[in-house]
């Protein structure tokens, strides 16, 4: 079995996470960062593969509203590269939702398209 299937997702249960979620779900994306980043650097193993794939869709959206598309682009697309890793796990979070809003964001920036319309990144508790 794949050893990411296996991950005991401890952060999910600390406070400052579901804070983060807020902060994300409310368009923070700087201090949701600021929020994640202190978990992740107490956080080891595949764990903290998943928290980094969630800071890079936070990072992202700061580029964006910096009007930095090319650093969104590289961040969305590392993001979801760690995020795919962790959809088929159950970790009582949709990843595979949060996954595929990035994607789609992801494809229209490569191709030069406007995200206006484009919902932006929600992190959930399934």
């Amino acid at each position: 079995m794949n050893p990411v299937n296996k991950v005991d997702v401890l952060f999910i249960s600390d406070a400052r996470f579901e804070l983060g979620m807020k902060l994300f779900n409310s368009c923070q994306w700087y201090k949701s960062h600021d929020v994640f980043e202190e978990i992740w650097h107490e956080t080891g193993g595949p764990e903290r593969q998943l928290l980094q794939g969630i800071l890079q869709v936070a990072v992202a959206q700061v580029h964006l509203e910096n009007s930095n598309i090319n650093g969104a682009t590289i961040l969305y697309g590392e993001a979801l590269g760690r995020l795919k890793k962790f959809q088929l796990s159950n970790l009582g979070l949709d990843i595979e939702g949060l996954s595929k809003c990035v994607s789609k964001r992801l494809e229209l920036l490569q191709v030069g398209k406007d995200l206006a319309g484009c919902s932006v990144p929600i992190l959930n508790f399934l």
